[in-house]
């Protein structure tokens, strides 16, 4: 395997609990954030968007949106990131 390979990111997606939820509004339409994609950038850093769907339902996009800076989100991704380790520590491979 190539040493010098060049991975970019790596990143991790969590649902957030129904408890930690938020809405947020883009162009007047007011979305409910369900889903958190972390990514571990190069340099170290973390980046995260919040994602999700309008809150009238039907066909709408899958929107991102900033991370509100709140203690019990940085909990969640912590905590994700921790279990995205164990994960990929304990993994056997590609089947």
């Amino acid at each position: 395997m190539n040493s010098d390979l060049d991975v970019s990111a790596l990143a991790v997606n969590v649902t957030i609990p129904p408890e930690l939820r938020w809405t947020d509004t883009r162009r007047g339409t007011e979305f409910q954030l369900t889903t958190l994609n972390i990514r571990l950038l190069k340099d170290g850093h973390l980046a995260a968007k919040a994602y999700g769907r309008p809150v009238a339902g039907g066909r709408g996009a899958y929107v991102s949106f900033p991370v509100p800076d709140r203690p019990e989100l940085a909990t969640l991704m912590s905590e994700a990131a921790t279990r995205a380790s164990t994960l990929w520590a304990t993994h056997r491979g590609l089947d």
